[in-house]
């Protein structure tokens, strides 16, 4: 699969792939969710590397462990 193929499936433009791909752009939790969905992975594994990329960005010394919310929201 090209970069062209990935990010049509994914929805969003080359460019922006690439900007993921070399750490110049975030993904945010709820597109972690929309990416999650649309190539069949784990919702929860993509949203604790979201938020994990976030802490490192900011050097935090930080690991994200998950949950899923009791209350299902």
């Amino acid at each position: 699969m090209t970069m062209v193929d990935f990010a049509s499936e994914l929805g969003i433009s080359r460019s922006h792939l690439n900007d993921i791909e070399k750490g110049n752009k975030a993904v945010s939790p709820q597109k972690a969710v929309e990416y999650a969905q649309i190539l069949g992975y784990s919702e929860q594994q993509f949203v604790r590397l979201a938020l994990q990329d976030l802490l490192d960005r900011y050097e935090l010394p930080y690991s994200v462990e998950l949950s899923k919310n009791s209350r299902g929201l």
